[in-house]
């Protein structure tokens, strides 16, 4: 996978001229090469520039815009007091606010955006987004685990942002919500199962201790018969 597009003020200041430009032109054109020369033009960038800010054209503009909706995110649950919610509402307001982010007047320039991730060439980087912007929310939400729980939540998190996500971009919010909710219900219903399944495994007997017991014994002798 390509690296993200790390903040970089001289380049992210063509990015977000060239960014604003594209938003105004994907909707009718989609994110193509066109519609990125376009936009470039339109911010005065000259195409030695655009290609130092965009070497793999549209999809690092599309990058970038998912970057910069992570950290208005991110800025909005910095102010928000999430200590007064529970898991499930600071995860669903969480997602809610990435959704935001993007801002309903450029939902079919979003949509447009999901078309062009949606190609072959563009897969690996439409995962990496959505895996990025679940690893905002938890990082966001103060989210100290590690290892298998690091991976399975924002695995699980990148599924719910996704599909949540295609519901919204239809444009009825209500039942982006509903759904939203419903799939929040199903992560914090595997949460509990996880829960509950690291306190039956705590109560197993060690399988080390038990075989040990199966070759060695238990250690006490038996007294012998006169």
């Amino acid at each position: 996978m390509a690296a993200r597009v790390e903040p970089q003020p001289h380049l992210d200041r063509i990015r977000a001229s060239v960014l604003a430009a594209a938003l105004e032109l994907a909707p009718f054109e989609g994110w193509t090469a066109r519609t990125l020369a376009e936009a470039a033009a339109s911010a005065g960038v000259d195409p030695g520039a655009l290609e130092l800010a965009c070497p793999r054209g549209v999809l690092d503009l599309l990058a970038y815009w998912s970057a910069e909706c992570d950290r208005a995110m991110e800025a909005a649950l910095a102010a928000a007091d999430l200590n007064s919610m529970r898991v499930r509402a600071r995860v669903t307001f969480a997602v809610q606010q990435r959704l935001a982010a993007i801002g309903p007047q450029h939902r079919e320039a979003a949509s447009r955006a999901a078309s062009r991730l949606a190609m072959p060439d563009a897969l690996p980087t439409a995962k990496r987004l959505v895996w990025q912007s679940a690893d905002a929310i938890w990082r966001a939400l103060g989210d100290p685990s590690t290892d298998y729980n690091y991976y399975t939540k924002r695995a699980i998190l990148s599924a719910v942002l996704g599909s949540t996500l295609m519901v919204w971009l239809d444009g009825d919010d209500a039942r982006a919500a509903a759904f939203l909710d419903r799939r929040i219900e199903n992560v914090m219903a595997f949460e509990r199962f996880k829960g509950s399944l690291r306190k039956t495994r705590a109560r197993w007997p060690d399988p080390v201790k038990l075989l040990a017991r199966l070759r060695y014994g238990t250690g006490r002798a038996r007294p012998r018969r006169m």
